[in-house]
């Protein structure tokens, strides 16, 4: 069935009709798991309800309960919360049985805030020129999605703090069911995401549970660093129970809070860190021994994703987009900066990073006040660095591993962001704008280069593209295509920065 009138698609819990738009069919809200509500409320996610007739797919569904957040590039657009929010969307060229490349988005947002329908995704514009199927996906965040509770609870709650990640897998086996009646390949499923959504993804890689539910990965700007140790998340439950004046034992009393309630309790302990600890979010994965039994890295190069390419990269300037966020940041002098990387490593690599990165800058004629060392180093222990080592990984395993590193420059606020976080979004969707990634023949060229890279991964796991050329294995020369007004193959970019993370240990970095 293939005609613009009509879109009625059967999936395994029922009948559902979504609407043709712009070209594509489009289904929107569609229930992936039951609500997680009650009884089920940080429980990992159960299976859905089948329901009679023909259920209405052409609005977009509520989406996981999140506070605003200062500051944030996600557009934040009025759309209803609810705890009921385990619902993706299906955007396919075609319900004709054609099987084509499947990329599921997992949304980025620290953990905390975001949705599938961010108004960045509601194009589905790389699915019309790709001839792929787009699905996004929201999943829980924040308290009801990462916290753990197991322990505090004495096993009365049994949240890991990885029920967010369970709900991802639970999209998974979802497209894996029934994709085929969308016009999509259940055996060509690429997992694609951006921040959070990247970091999900290197933690989806090493997690027994994710094993064979997806083929490719492309990381954006996340890899598989940002975990809890079991002994800071019991923590931090144990912080958030003190705001809400409750203990372990308050079992009913926890149960019993509306979702806004612990949305206010999550705000304040998130202000309380952020202001004491520079953490972006109490809550992210666990390494809690069951769904997460190792740190991710780890597990990686052991080899838990060896069948799995993977085409990952950072941007130049992430952390800028944060430091426009922190008042006096750009005024910060030698002594701060030194503080705050102590609060971030150990005290003895401090010296010697700060150092190499002056230098670097130094040679290339950048600047190397405190605040440029700064971003220059936050970035590279949050993004670069963690994404590197998991390419390196997958190389080491003799599995296909593309990099990038993505260096166009923001317009917007007299050029302060560079090349900064979540930048380069607007160019994979093809919706790049004045407001914050910048228009024109060159960024026009850069985002059908990107596409081109994206949709060629997706189809044969090679990023090789007719606009982009010919684009080599990571390898042992440290291959990197480098993104931006020029895309150019370069061997071993900003190795001076890179070469010193040999000695550091960043596994001992702290929780974003």
């Amino acid at each position: 069935m293939s005609n613009n009138e009509e879109a009625v698609v059967t999936t395994g819990a029922g009948k559902i009709e979504g609407s043709y738009e712009d070209g594509l069919y489009v289904f929107k809200g569609v229930p992936y798991a039951a609500p997680p509500v009650g009884e089920l409320r940080w429980l990992p996610p159960q299976p859905v309800k089948p329901w009679p007739g023909v259920r209405p797919a052409r609005e977009y569904a509520a989406i996981a309960p999140q506070n605003p957040m200062v500051g944030a590039v996600i557009e934040q657009i009025e759309q209803t919360q609810d705890e009921d929010c385990l619902f993706l969307n299906i955007f396919t060229p075609g319900l004709d049985g054609k099987r084509r490349p499947v990329m599921v988005w997992i949304h980025g947002g620290a953990f905390i805030i975001g949705s599938g329908s961010e108004l960045n995704y509601r194009s589905g514009q790389i699915a019309s020129r790709g001839d792929v199927v787009l699905v996004t996906i929201n999943y829980r965040m924040g308290a009801l999605g990462f916290m753990n509770l197991k322990e505090i609870t004495g096993g009365k709650i049994p949240a890991t703090g990885n029920e967010g990640l369970l709900d991802q897998i639970a999209t998974l086996e979802w497209v894996r069911d029934n994709i085929d009646a969308f016009g999509g390949d259940p055996g060509n499923i690429t997992v694609f995401g951006e921040s959070a959504g990247g970091m999900s993804i290197g933690c989806l890689m090493s997690m027994p549970a994710a094993r064979g539910r997806f083929n490719k990965a492309i990381l954006e700007s996340g890899a598989a660093n940002t975990v809890s140790s079991l002994d800071d998340a019991v923590n931090m439950s144990g912080r958030y129970l003190e705001v809400l004046g409750l203990s372990g034992s308050d079992i009913e009393a926890l149960r019993s809070l509306t979702f806004k309630q612990l949305l206010s309790a999550q705000q304040k302990l998130g202000e309380i860190v952020l202001e004491t600890e520079h953490r972006i979010t109490p809550f992210q994965p666990v390494v809690d021994r069951e769904a997460i039994p190792e740190l991710p890295i780890k597990a990686l190069q052991g080899g838990s994703a060896k069948n799995v390419p993977v085409l990952a990269g950072t941007n130049l300037e992430e952390w800028k987009l944060f430091a426009v966020m922190e008042p006096n940041f750009k005024d910060m002098d030698q002594a701060g900066m030194v503080g705050r990387l102590e609060g971030i490593l150990p005290a003895e690599y401090v010296p010697r990073l700060v150092e190499a990165y002056q230098n670097a800058r130094k040679k290339r004629g950048q600047a190397t006040s405190p605040a440029e060392i700064l971003t220059a180093i936050q970035t590279d222990i949050m993004f670069r660095m963690p994404v590197v080592n998991l390419v390196e990984a997958q190389y080491h395993n003799k599995q296909a591993a593309y990099n990038y590193l993505f260096g166009w420059q923001s317009p917007v606020m007299g050029g302060i962001l560079g090349a900064c976080h979540a930048l380069e979004i607007g160019f994979v969707f093809g919706n790049h704008d004045d407001t914050f990634c910048g228009t024109g023949p060159d960024a026009d060229k850069l985002s059908r280069c990107m596409q081109d890279a994206w949709l060629a991964f997706a189809r044969t796991g090679d990023p090789s593209c007719e606009s982009l050329g010919k684009w080599p294995v990571y390898g042992k020369d440290r291959l990197t295509m480098m993104l931006g007004r020029d895309c150019h193959m370069e061997a071993a970019p900003y190795e001076d920065e890179r070469r010193v993370w040999d000695a550091v240990d960043i596994t001992f970095t702290k929780p974003i």
